[in-house]
């Protein structure tokens, strides 16, 4: 299957939280996958991410996730999703908290400067000392984290082009199906 990393990738509103959103699917274990698992897909997502993210002025040009910390990188990745997953949910807790500082310290201490690694754990510290905690969100279609950054934190969807058209469709499609069959909607 042909893939490459697209502006919709990218729609967390966070470096930390496009390489936790790496995994698609996640809240649906049959259906999942991780897109990290393909070492061509985490080669290519620096590139992309200085293209796309939302934070890409902060960091500059940044380097592939060298060979050495792709397992260290992968925990920072289950950590920062672990975390402001829970937060999202209102389960926040210490415990993980913990790991993600853990694994944050743990890639700061490996990493140099410029890399991906780097950056993202720079993104999830940022995440966490801004306030944006109170913003972020769960997408209502593929689980996604997002932070919500619209006026009245309405936002449902991680990108309105992807998710929210193809939960507007499908409510489109069950809507005319209904009328159709005379079952209600």
């Amino acid at each position: 299957m042909d893939f490459s990393w697209t502006e919709h990738r990218f729609a967390g509103g966070a470096l930390a939280l496009d390489v936790a959103n790496s995994v698609v699917l996640r809240i649906d274990p049959e259906r999942s996958i991780d897109r990290f698992s393909v070492p061509e897909q985490m080669d290519a997502f620096p590139e992309a991410a200085m293209e796309f993210s939302t934070e890409r002025a902060l960091f500059g040009t940044l380097a592939p996730v060298v060979s050495e910390n792709r397992k260290a990188f992968l925990v920072l990745r289950e950590a920062i999703d672990g975390y402001f997953r829970a937060v999202v949910r209102g389960n926040e807790n210490g415990g993980l908290l913990a790991d993600l500082l853990e694994a944050v310290a743990g890639m700061l201490r490996r990493s140099a400067s410029g890399s991906l690694e780097a950056a993202t754990a720079h993104s999830a510290l940022a995440l966490l000392a801004e306030g944006e905690k109170k913003r972020l969100k769960l997408c209502g279609n593929c689980g996604w984290l997002f932070i919500d950054r619209s006026k009245n934190r309405s936002r449902t969807w991680c990108d309105m082009a992807v998710c929210g058209n193809r939960v507007k469709a499908a409510r489109h499609y069950r809507r005319g199906r209904s009328v159709a069959t005379g079952e209600k909607p």
